[in-house]
């Protein structure tokens, strides 16, 4: 298996042999390393202040391999112990290979030059022979929204008999001024991925990689289930836990609007003005026991704990990652015996029945119904009006609408990469009037932030107040 790393420089003061800082591998000097199944060597087949290369030369036993494999069944037929792609063709062996290699790197640490490790720099990376179920289609698919230039060529099966027709393997060359860390990876996540095998056991410490490996750009990757799925050597149950953990609906990416002149002050941010009417709508509401739904990292619920009137504050996520950082920002494991009881934080999601949620004076969904796939907001329906069944529902969300009036948002993109949908100011008034009927609420409508004459305001907020039954 080979891959180079290379990288240029027209500037005396920057020379490319900076490459070997932020590997931690000195150009002088080959090194190798024993991993499993083989050997992986680092050696410099160029090093001038112009232009610098690192290559990575894998050594794989396939024998070896099978001969650790604790006992499991090898791989189709017996023969193909002996005579296999392993020591030619880049896959997740590789990837760990460099994982091990380049750990420090991958991390993003440089003692000697932080201020490198945090530049991005002109990149160009080959690997000649990777394994590509999906083809170069998949490999520009999968490459090319992480900012890299893609060159992928299928490799004929011969190139004698052009009537065989293309391999499954492409010689994939990539391009782009990106962190060396991230460049790192994303070869360590997709690697892997293209091949769609791992040739080792696959667990629940496999989901930790991949999302310690794809922090910063696969939660916002178009094709992050599908990555996740492979990675995860198609196990439902790792792919499901590893989506809900990169999913975060706190919040919008786009938060400015066109400034309202008020003065020399700038008006405060979309999700502050946000956040302050969901608080003035539930004060006007009333009520002791109150829930954050989709809580997040927990800002909604900091402010809530900070009013005496609440009795008792219940926040849920999906996502546990996000719990955690709720719990760090609310100071939990500082709190009083007092404040503890008041504040509920668990693990709940919105498309499920959750008894724990009953008995609500209010609820909130504070940019969360966006964050669902549409097939699932009946469900979210019946869990929220119909089973919790809280006295009152505040629903905020994205009017798609205003999206015209960011510069930023060219047309037909969503604020969030990972929205499902973002609706119009009627598609919000339609789904809200189905709540109603199906569950027995009646509903009114607010303006957050600016209210546009032409397009109304950034976000819109729908006030549920559920109607007493006479017995």
């Amino acid at each position: 298996m080979f891959l180079t790393i290379a990288t240029r420089s027209d500037a005396p003061e920057s020379p490319a042999t900076d490459l070997g800082f932020l590997l931690h591998k000195n150009p002088a000097r080959p090194q190798s390393l024993e991993v499993a199944g083989g050997t992986a060597h680092v050696i410099y087949p160029e090093a001038t202040a112009e232009r610098c290369t690192a290559a990575v030369l894998l050594e794989v036993d396939p024998i070896a391999l099978v001969r650790s494999s604790k006992g499991r069944a090898a791989e189709g037929f017996t023969l193909g112990q002996y005579v296999n792609d392993r020591p030619y063709a880049a896959s997740s062996l590789l990837a760990v290979a460099l994982g091990k290699l380049f750990r420090t790197a991958m991390n993003g640490r440089c003692d000697a030059r932080p201020e490198l490790a945090a530049t991005a720099i002109p990149l160009e990376l080959h690997v000649p022979a990777l394994p590509c179920r999906g083809g170069v289609a998949l490999a520009e698919r999968f490459f090319g929204p992480l900012g890299w230039t893609v060159d992928a060529r299928p490799i004929p099966l011969d190139p004698e008999i052009p009537a065989w027709g293309d391999s499954r393997y492409v010689d994939l060359r990539l391009s782009g001024t990106l962190r060396l860390a991230d460049a790192l990876n994303h070869l360590y996540v997709l690697l892997p991925v293209l091949d769609d095998t791992k040739h080792y056991w696959v667990g629940d410490d496999e989901i930790e990689k991949l999302l310690r490996a794809g922090d910063g750009w696969l939660a916002a990757h178009p094709d992050k289930e599908l990555i996740s799925r492979r990675y995860l050597a198609h196990r439902r149950n790792l792919t499901d836990t590893a989506l809900e953990r990169l999913t975060e609906a706190d919040g919008d990416v786009i938060e400015e609007e066109p400034a309202l002149e008020v003065g020399d002050d700038l008006p405060p941010s979309l999700a502050v003005q946000r956040r302050e009417k969901v608080l003035e709508v539930l004060r006007e509401i009333g009520g002791q026991r109150v829930g954050d739904l989709g809580c997040g990292e927990g800002v909604l619920v900091a402010e809530l704990l900070k009013d005496g009137r609440y009795d008792q504050v219940v926040a849920t996520d999906v996502s546990s990652r996000a719990l955690g950082y709720a719990e760090k920002r609310l100071h939990v494991a500082d709190m009083s015996d007092r404040q503890r009881d008041r504040l509920k934080l668990f693990q709940s999601s919105v498309t499920y029945a959750d008894a724990r949620l009953t008995g609500l004076d209010a609820a909130v969904l504070m940019e969360v119904i966006e964050h669902v796939d549409p097939p699932r907001l009946p469900a979210l329906g019946q869990a929220v009006f119909g089973a919790a069944r809280p006295g009152a529902v505040v629903v905020t969300t994205p009017n798609s609408e205003y999206n015209v009036r960011f510069e930023k948002l060219t047309a037909g993109e969503f604020r969030h990469p990972d929205h499902r949908f973002e609706w119009t100011r009627q598609e919000f008034r339609d789904w809200a009037a189905s709540v109603c009927t199906a569950y027995g609420y009646g509903v009114e409508f607010r303006a957050v932030g600016p209210d546009d004459p032409d397009v109304g305001p950034p976000t819109q907020l729908a006030l549920f107040t559920r109607k007493e039954t006479s017995s």
